[in-house]
């Protein structure tokens, strides 16, 4: 089983990342702000205006330590990895079921589900958290009409289909996304539509964030296992899109990603002084509560679930590890079919 590693964040602007024999040191203005063992790190991540030597670069590349360069909004620009790794063979085969329709809507199929019953678990947990009798009731209608989708998806054999009935389902869930809010925070993190690029209020811009970090740990598992990144089975093939990335990232949005930005607005972790407006309308989320994200996302990777395929307890970190073992798997015939992780 893969160890589980930290992520250095870096969004000091101006810092200096060097390395000292195999300890990497944070430089600010000349000073030294932060030391750690290079061996503790799975992944350098920066925001903005942030410097790395080329040595460190070079080791990061050599050991398949992968380095990601995001804007200071946390928007994605670059990611840099070392060499090609995994079983050619087993990238063969993805190709081979990215180009048999029947197989392709089989992986995405099972994708879509495992999406849609996360996210009604989280709806029917807040349901029977309430003491709001209306809400109860709203939250428990859209369950219903999950459970509903959740049929139709059993007999959906075209990729569009399946495409259609996701996305029905991402916008019921996300017209009920408030009432899982405390009601004090409504008036801040109000979630009239799902929008990004760029988010236009303090809760798209916290998700977004938030999808932004967890993609990153997708990519990483997918491409540790051998996969092309690039290569999905519901997500459009576009160049530069990491496809089977974003497909694997979408059972875990509700459990990972959502919930946890729950938990930051509940627990008023998050107010509205995290946030910033930029010209045109834009909200990003500013340096500190950027850091905020920062610190709950790897701390809630370290909190222990129980994996219900493998009936024992793990890092919930490691779950995008463990679910691209399973999707190679699949792809290699050893699984007859793709299981997505759900959390109840």
């Amino acid at each position: 089983m893969k160890h589980l590693l930290n992520t250095l964040y870096i969004m000091t602007q101006g810092a200096y990342l060097t390395l000292d024999h195999e300890t990497v040191k944070v430089e600010v203005e000349k000073e030294i702000k932060m030391q750690v063992p290079l061996h503790h790190l799975g992944g350098i991540c920066t925001m903005g205006n942030v410097m790395i030597s080329p040595f460190l670069l070079g080791k990061c590349a050599e050991e398949g330590r992968s380095v990601v360069m995001l804007d200071r909004n946390g928007r994605f620009q670059c990611r840099m990895v070392g060499k090609t790794t995994g079983n050619v063979l087993l990238r063969k085969e993805q190709y081979e079921i990215v180009r048999d329709s029947e197989k392709t809507a089989s992986v995405a199929r099972n994708v879509v589900a495992g999406k849609i019953k996360n996210g009604r678990n989280s709806l029917l947990r807040s349901a029977r958290e309430t003491a709001n009798t209306e809400e109860e009731q709203s939250l428990r209608r859209a369950t219903e009409r999950l459970a509903n989708i959740l049929g139709r998806l059993e007999k959906a054999a075209l990729l569009d289909e399946i495409r259609g009935l996701e996305g029905e389902a991402a916008s019921l869930y996300y017209e009920v996304f408030d009432l899982l809010m405390a009601e004090e925070a409504r008036s801040i993190f109000t979630l009239r539509e799902r929008n990004r690029r760029p988010p236009l209020d303090p809760i798209n811009a916290l998700l977004s964030f938030l999808y932004t970090l967890l993609l990153h740990d997708c990519v990483s598992a997918v491409e540790g296992v051998g996969l092309d990144s690039q290569m999905g089975f519901l997500h459009a093939l576009r160049p530069g899109r990491p496809s089977l990335a974003l497909d694997l990232m979408e059972e875990l949005r509700a459990v990972l990603a959502d919930r946890l930005a729950l938990t930051l607005i509940n627990r008023k972790q998050l107010t509205g002084d995290d946030f910033e407006q930029r010209p045109g309308g834009a909200v990003y989320l500013n340096e500190k509560g950027r850091k905020e994200v920062v610190v709950a996302y790897q701390k809630r990777k370290q909190d222990e679930i129980y994996h219900p395929m493998f009936s024992e307890k793990m890092p919930f970190g490691l779950v995008p590890h463990i679910q691209a073992r399973l999707l190679a798997r699949h792809i290699r015939g050893d699984m007859e079919n793709y299981l997505p992780f759900i959390y109840a």
